[in-house]
């Protein structure tokens, strides 16, 4: 190991817990928004700190996005800035841009709390929070529309679409910064997920990839899905118009939605059908954009034997 790189670990090293805290850490449960951020910067400051230990080739990157920050929001706006800037929209711009926004928004900063937390519970892929930071593009993609949606109601809107088109252009995620999305998302995959202007997405929801909450022609005027609080939404699902996908829902797969679907129910299919029928639909007990439990339906749906 070279000098410059003993000099990076003993810097790692002076900013991190020590790595045998990591291995199973006790999330804490019921945590002031505060106190929650801090214990998770600390875990993220101590992966990142294993990793770069453990992959000397990482040891620099990791150092500038996360270690040598003072706060998840520092790391968070500088990765960001440097995600989705171009030779025309500066680094440092976006970088102050993120940065103000996330500092004076104490609900943003709780919502990136739970988003992560979301990925880290909901994905057996999220190895680390770490990871999830740096690398989960659907996690990216929906802290920076958190911003582009401030910008939204703030009448900077020329700067809010910028945004959008940045990560759409980077993360192939397209979300109007008009729409509003609440806290513990998961954007599974991510790639191609469509969300337009008027749409509401609930808190613990989660959506895989190509899936689309649009529209239904070219009126104007509130025109998009509404999705309750624990809905799953399962790949390339479409959902079109101004309609309620009730608390609790499952969409399964490929399915096209035009109607309302009830909460704690299921529907599959194009045009999508309620499981169980529509005047008596199966219900459900657990909360689906938790579970992530996509198939329980189909002994009840088909009997269809590959």
């Amino acid at each position: 190991m070279n000098g410059n790189l003993h000099r990076l670990c003993n810097q790692i090293d002076a900013l991190s817990m020590p790595a045998g805290e990591l291995r199973h850490p006790s999330i804490p449960s019921a945590t002031e928004s505060g106190e929650d951020e801090a214990w998770l910067w600390t875990q993220i400051k101590a992966e990142a700190r294993r990793d770069a230990e453990s992959e000397p080739a990482l040891a620099s990157y990791l150092y500038s996005t996360i270690l040598s920050h003072s706060s998840l929001e520092r790391s968070l706006s500088f990765h960001l800035g440097n995600k989705l800037c171009s030779s025309t929209l500066l680094s440092t711009l976006l970088y102050d841009l993120f940065l103000d926004t996330f500092s004076k928004d104490a609900e943003l900063r709780s919502a990136t709390v739970a988003d992560l937390r979301a990925n880290h519970m909901r994905d057996p892929a999220c190895v680390s929070f770490s990871h999830c930071l740096l690398n989960y593009k659907g996690f990216l993609a929906c802290q920076a529309h958190r911003v582009a949606h401030r910008l939204w109601t703030q009448m900077r809107r020329p700067l809010a679409l910028a945004l959008q088109s940045r990560i759409a252009d980077v993360f192939a995620v397209d979300i109007h910064p008009a729409a509003r999305i609440g806290k513990g998302i998961l954007f599974d995959h991510a790639t191609g997920v469509v969300v337009g202007e008027t749409a509401v997405i609930g808190n613990n929801v989660s959506i895989l990839h190509h899936v689309t909450l649009g529209g239904t022609g070219k009126a104007g005027g509130d025109r998009h899905p509404k999705i309750g609080d624990g809905v799953l939404i399962g790949a390339g699902a479409t959902i079109l118009g101004n309609i309620k996908i009730g608390e609790g829902a499952k969409i399964g797969a490929g399915s096209v939605v035009l109607i309302d679907v009830p909460a704690r129910t299921t529907a599959v299919g194009n045009p999508a059908r309620l499981v169980g029928g529509k005047e008596k639909p199966a219900t459900h007990e657990d909360v689906p954009g938790e579970s992530m439990d996509h198939t329980s339906f189909i002994s009840e749906w088909s009997d269809y034997i590959i």
